[in-house]
């Protein structure tokens, strides 16, 4: 859309330095005398009469651009909008059928957008809560929203490929291995005989077990059959192994794709203050806000972020006051600190794993003291993972950091005391179903692993996990309705000293992270045992939600510390790849090194649940094993690596010449910034001569 004349009248009204794409030095006065002599001639040219399909064509323009996107008045492009209308130019049927189909895509492009806006998940609720608390509560409910569409994608995959098919063909097909085992191994009798009182299903239903042991949601119910026909021929075992693997795939592409997303938001502000501030005083307004509400929810949400980059600042000239003694008296307690807080989280440890054992030992008995040593462990754990957070904040406050790195500094000694309290479990777990990793041992000899307290030990591995996910719904509801509602109204109705001094409780940003980084990270474990785990976390997130919003706006106050957003949403992110990391690494050494259970699941006869692949590899084709040879021979892999290590090195590249890019810019505005203030200087200095020479004339008269 830019022509000759365009690009010949931006030069009039702008100076631009060719050499470097950056504003000469006199780019202000430029601007300056420019702005004095508005007129009609000053507007850059445009050709009424053309279209940026013909520019297009023509190619002697460039890349079309909207009217939008060009440099002219509102009533100006409302004249060049209504000549396009009314013109109408004489065209070639095709060229009229191209215009026609572009501007229908684009119109559907548009309409697709709005629909998609308006479809988003909890849209409005999310304003509410960044006007109200500021982007660091309102990035914390993101996230969340984050997970539940994960998991609820990862429901769907998981039912598609593995519980519709398995449903499907339960009475049909033959079992892949017909080689049978010992007959000590072979023994898994979940369901219980006789009748069963009424109350036991509820605790079966906490639990996992009774009914709900041998069921769709566990491992142990799935059969080892293949269904071989004229027209379909479908490997259960196949099927659900790789759609385990696909799912933590997909999980890390969704990661890291967010990632990308909130790290390049993070490069544009330059995670500082100064960048910050740039960004919501010029483009951090919303010009679609309708209404009086919408309005005053965002004046909220740029007035926290406001305070959160003065806060920044005004710490870190505090920091930079500091004489070295002072310096080396900081740290020092730092030091200490720390390891005060590592030797809490060693406590808790030990805590989780006596009370596993205690547990295991327990796994006999029954009703509601049985209920009680099933979710000895989750006790525990939640436990730990309530108080020692508590106090490494408190230690956190001693540390004096600034307040978004006070958050990722608690946020990081949380989730080590997180995700390692759940590697502890499940070390303790492996340590009784290996017997402590010595298959050769009396109780692991015969079926190589314990067969006797655990005929079907991947299904115990889910259980563990689905009661860790219960447990953790239970503890938030019981929180919000016996310590949050209450608390709220002792400090609305109880005017006294200590009511006042207690308060209002805070919404803890980093905790709530923590949490739900923990819960998934359960998921990702659990998901190999326990296919539908994925889908009660959906729920149990979409719940949290909800639960989280209610004590947001009616028990908690704003937030006295308030942190930046930009990069605490990164940090979450990397605390949950921490999450998938750990989870990855259960997954790969279950698959490759642990017997499989003899008794029960879709890999009972095969040595390792990886052996199913070479296994169905070599039941395929001639013509497909060679491809599939081909494609992991050295004639294949070498020129696939030296491909990708050109393309790495271009991207490197192109990064690195970004990074110079954005550092001459940053420079430029550094340049820029101290220019206007040696003019403002130079202004202030001649109004005070001019004062001068004034009260002296005046003298003299």
């Amino acid at each position: 859309m830019s022509s000759e004349p365009q690009r010949r009248g931006c030069r009039e009204a702008y100076d631009y330095n060719e050499v470097n794409g950056y504003p000469s030095e006199q780019h202000t006065l430029r601007v300056q005398q420019v702005s004095s002599r508005v007129s009609n001639q000053s507007y850059p040219q445009h050709d009424l009469s053309s279209t940026p399909a013909e520019e297009n064509e023509e190619g002697d323009s460039g890349p079309p651009r909207e009217l939008r996107a060009i440099p002219l008045p509102m009533a100006l492009k409302r004249a060049v909008r209504q000549v396009q209308q009314m013109q109408v130019p004489v065209v070639s049927s095709r060229q009229s059928w191209r215009r026609k189909r572009t501007k229908s895509l684009h119109k559907l492009k548009e309409k697709a957008r709005e629909s998609l806006y308006f479809l988003t998940l909890w849209r409005k609720s999310l304003q509410k809560i960044g006007g109200n608390f500021g982007g660091g509560v309102q990035s914390y409910f993101l996230f969340l929203r984050f997970l539940v569409v994960l998991n609820f994608v990862s429901f769907l995959l998981i039912a598609g490929f593995v519980l519709t098919p398995s449903i499907v063909f339960r009475s049909a097909g033959t079992s892949l291995v017909s080689s049978t085992g010992p007959d000590e191994c072979m023994v898994y009798v979940p369901n219980p005989q006789g009748l069963v009182e009424f109350y036991n299903y509820f605790l079966d239903l906490l639990s996992g077990t009774g009914f709900m042991e041998y069921s769709y949601l566990f491992y142990g119910y799935y059969n080892n059959t293949m269904v071989v026909d004229r027209n379909v021929s479908y490997n259960i075992p196949l099927a659900y192994l790789f759609t385990t693997v696909f799912y933590f795939v997909f999980c890390l592409i969704c990661i890291i794709a967010r990632m990308g997303t909130a790290a390049r938001v993070a490069v544009a502000t330059g995670g500082s203050a100064v960048g910050n501030y740039s960004v919501i005083v010029f483009t951090g307004w919303d010009y679609g806000c309708q209404g009086d509400r919408a309005t005053k929810l965002k004046q909220k949400n740029v007035h926290y972020r406001l305070q959160v980059d003065l806060e920044e600042e005004s710490m870190k000239k505090r920091a930079a006051a500091l004489t070295l003694s002072q310096n080396i008296v900081l740290y020092s307690l730092r030091v200490f600190m720390c390891f005060v807080a590592f030797g809490l989280i060693i406590a808790a440890f030990y805590g989780i794993f006596v009370a596993t054992n205690f547990s295991q030992t327990k796994s006999g008995e029954e009703g509601i003291l049985g209920l009680f040593y099933e979710y000895l462990p989750s006790i525990v754990i939640t436990a730990g993972n309530f108080v020692v957070p508590l106090l490494c904040d408190q230690i956190a406050l001693l540390e004096r950091y600034t307040p978004s790195t006070t958050v990722i500094v608690a946020l990081l000694r949380a989730v080590f005391l997180r995700l390692v309290s759940l590697g502890v479990l499940l070390f303790t777990l492996w340590d009784q179903i290996t017997c402590r990793g010595n298959i050769y041992s009396e109780d692991c000899i015969l079926c190589q692993y314990n067969y006797e307290d655990y005929p079907c030990w991947e299904t115990r591995v889910g259980q563990e996990m689905y009661k860790l996910t219960m447990f953790d719904l239970l503890v938030n509801i019981a929180l919000l309705v016996l310590v949050e509602f209450p608390r709220r109204m002792v400090v609305d109705n109880w005017s006294s000293k200590l009511a006042q001094w207690v308060g209002r409780q805070e919404f803890v940003v980093s905790a709530n992270v923590l949490g739900l980084v923990y819960g998934q990270t359960v998921v990702w474990t659990g998901a190999l045992f326990c296919p539908l785990l994925p889908l009660i976390n959906t729920i149990k997130f979409v719940l949290l939600f909800y639960f989280r919003k209610v004590t947001l706006f009616y028990n908690c106050r704003p937030a006295l510390k308030t942190f930046r957003s930009t990069t605490s949403t990164f940090f979450f992110l990397v605390v949950l790849m921490f999450g998938w990391c750990l989870a990855t690494a259960v997954m790969i050494y279950s698959l490759a090194e642990i017997r499989p259970s003899m008794g029960c699941g879709p890999f009972r006869f095969f040595p390792n649940i990886w052996s199913i692949v070479p296994t169905s590899f070599y039941r395929l084709s001639t013509t497909t094993q060679d491809f599939l040879f081909f494609i992991g021979s050295q004639a294949f892999s070498i020129p696939l690596f030296a491909l990708s290590c050109v393309v790495m090195c271009y991207f490197v590249a192109l990064a690195s010449v970004y990074g110079k890019s954005v550092a001459l810019l940053r420079a430029q505005l550094k340049l820029e910034g101290r220019d206007k203030q040696f003019l403002v200087k130079q202004i202030d200095k001649l109004s005070q001569q001019h004062q001068i020479l004034k009260h002296t004339a005046g003298a003299y008269e």
